[in-house]
């Protein structure tokens, strides 16, 4: 089977699918969420230039058609944390 590859939408970096994290607009509930669903999603890179650009640019907003909330900014964020650490203890 093929490996599948996507494209960050703040840095354009190609690479495995696992290697981002999805963001999911849901059908038909138009609902932003993480990792789960079925519906339009976008790939970002788990990287602290990435995040910033694509909120500050509203990049998750206009690749999903949707408005995105300021919780799953905060989310990120603390995921973003939470690896960083994580790889510091590594």
């Amino acid at each position: 089977m093929k490996p599948n590859y996507r494209r960050c939408l703040s840095c354009r970096r190609v690479g495995l699918k696992q290697e981002f994290w999805r963001i999911v607009r849901v059908f038909p509930s138009r609902k932003v969420q993480l990792d789960q669903g079925i519906g339009r999603s976008a790939y970002i890179c788990p990287k602290s230039s990435c995040l910033q650009a694509a909120q500050k640019k509203d990049r998750l907003g206009r690749s999903l058609r949707e408005s995105v909330p300021e919780t799953l900014y905060q989310t990120l964020w603390q995921r973003l944390n939470q690896t960083n650490t994580q790889e510091k203890q590594i």
